[in-house]
């Protein structure tokens, strides 16, 4: 599979491109059955929302499931998947490599329980030479704003934005005047079983509690570029896998 020049500029443009229906449905069941017998185990390791929010709930809400590469062969399979690896090089102009130090996760938004995660941008904590990273984002089930689907601002990957937009945690600060003017233009795209979103490292992205009955399930793992360094003795400088392109 190739991408169109209209599919690579919108990337270019807007720092997000979603490619619908793009995953096998029986694949997409499989990861998810695998991902909620993780949940329900709550098996380690995980980040919980007591965690994320930092208070000290008794109880486990799992956030997200940490270092899925490695727990199913079909999580495997799903972050080596030669359909979308074409893809990847174009975007990246590069070979594509498989960063397991970030994301490499299933994301929840757990109804009622989970909070909302604010604008940001993923490479927030990141430490590379450079940032000519993608995540690439799978819907498992269907997508939509009441259950925490993501929206987007168009082009803010390009943005030279300046530390006072940003929190001591690298939130982007929803109330600084430059920061609302910009929210203002925020997209979004309901997603259904199989579609894909890439996004860029550097675009500004948020999502909403779930307000629905039932949980939401993502799948999010992190593409670089081969010449795209991690900082040496940094979190970024971890195991890597090169995704060599299959004809």
């Amino acid at each position: 599979m190739e991408l169109s020049q209209s599919q690579i500029n919108e990337f270019n443009i807007n720092g997000f491109l979603i490619l619908k229906n793009f995953a096998d449905s029986q694949l997409c069941e499989t990861l998810l059955s695998k991902a909620k017998e993780h949940l329900k185990a709550k098996m380690a390791p995980i980040e919980s929302e007591q965690e994320y929010l930092k208070n000290d709930d008794s109880n486990v809400t799992v956030r997200r499931l940490r270092q899925v590469f490695q727990r199913e062969a079909i999580f495997e399979e799903w972050m080596t998947y030669p359909k979308i690896r074409t893809l990847l090089h174009t975007l990246l102009n590069d070979t594509p490599v498989l960063v397991l130090a970030h994301h490499n996760s299933i994301m929840t938004k757990m109804p009622k329980e989970s909070s909302r995660t604010s604008w940001h941008q993923d490479a927030r904590y990141w430490h590379y030479e450079n940032d000519n990273l993608i995540s690439v984002w799978l819907a498992l089930d269907e997508e939509y704003l009441e259950n925490g689907l993501l929206e987007f601002i168009p082009g803010s990957h390009k943005l030279a934005l300046e530390r006072e937009q940003f929190d001591a945690h690298s939130n982007f600060l929803e109330e600084h005047p430059k920061n609302n003017a910009l929210i203002q233009t925020k997209v979004h795209t309901n997603l259904s079983r199989g579609d894909v979103v890439l996004f860029h490292c550097k675009t500004l992205h948020h999502a909403n509690k779930n307000i629905t009955d039932t949980p939401k399930i993502s799948f999010v793992y992190t593409i670089k570029g081969l010449h795209t360094k991690p900082i040496k003795n940094t979190r970024s400088d971890f195991e890597e896998i090169i995704l060599e392109n299959i004809d």
